[in-house]
């Protein structure tokens, strides 16, 4: 929503104030067709020559979610801090083993059944049952452990950000597309030199769209969409880092209430439930 309202007010002040200036807004909309084709045809054709398939369909999943709201909020978070409470609770008074059949068969487990915002989503749920299952089986201690979830969240945090490169790098281009454009249109303009000034007038007019174009593109739709997207992709990676500290607090011998601290203190600040709020929510839950 707040893509649109940002996109509506931008262009409201360009051309309103252009208009306002006894602009004559006719020679933009005349020329905007084939400049615009020009422009966004050149970019396309250099995004995909430039990234990997898989950067590519990253990318268009990204700019998809750019216009949807943040999942990541206050009452997803007390879901899944309540939730690893459980799971941490239910080891701790029944043993690690009491948790087997919840880790195996997350999608039947009465636990994450309980919570199905984040027992719902796939990457989140893989994550915790993967670690999970390694503190049941025993074999590696926590410093191992946490050296697997540093390596797995830098993995995620690379392959997500390979999309926010690859937009930068779309918005990058698009002023240098807009001057491409811009110099096509001099070089018809020099082509017609025996026109009368008024018609060569529009047309060098025509022409100057194409810059114009590709720097509002840039700096007013591509690059505000990359910039969204690394939001969200820290946004996701912040919450693996809540889960990651909160399992290694219950590895290193904290109560499950103090573990689930140690993830709330994770969170940032817009986001994070109080103290009283999750207790209170996972109070509720039992």
């Amino acid at each position: 929503m707040f893509v649109i309202i940002g996109w509506v007010l931008a262009l409201a002040c360009i051309f309103g104030v252009f208009i306002a200036h006894e602009g004559n807004i006719h020679v933009i909309l005349s020329a905007l067709p084939f400049e615009l084709t020009t422009i966004l045809g050149a970019a396309l054709g250099a995004f995909l020559a430039n990234n990997q398939m898989k950067v590519v369909k990253a990318s268009l999943r990204g700019l998809g979610q750019c216009f949807k709201g943040s999942k990541f909020s206050k009452a997803r978070y007390m879901e899944l801090l309540a939730l690893l409470f459980d799971i941490l609770q239910k080891a701790r008074k029944e043993g690690l083993m009491s948790i087997e059949k919840d880790v195996e068969d997350p999608h039947n487990s009465p636990l994450f059944q309980k919570y199905p915002t984040v027992g719902g989503d796939h990457h989140v749920t893989e994550f915790i049952t993967d670690y999970l299952r390694m503190m049941v089986s025993g074999n590696l201690n926590a410093h191992e452990i946490e050296s697997l979830m540093d390596s797995e969240i830098d993995t995620h945090h690379a392959e997500e950000h390979a999309a926010v490169a690859a937009i930068a790098r779309l918005a990058g281009g698009l002023p240098a597309f807009g001057i491409v454009a811009a110099v096509l249109g001099v070089v018809n303009t020099m082509g017609s030199v025996g026109q009368p000034p008024a018609v060569l007038g529009g047309m060098i007019g025509s022409a100057l769209v194409g810059t114009f174009l590709g720097i509002l593109l840039a700096y007013g739709f591509v690059e505000p969409l990359g910039g969204l997207l690394e939001q969200k992709v820290e946004d996701a990676g912040k919450e693996l880092q809540c889960i990651k500290t909160t399992l290694l607090a219950s590895m290193q011998g904290y109560a499950p209430q103090v573990a689930i601290e140690f993830g709330r203190k994770v969170l940032y600040s817009g986001d994070r439930p109080t103290f009283t709020e999750l207790e209170g929510h996972v109070k509720g839950k039992k």
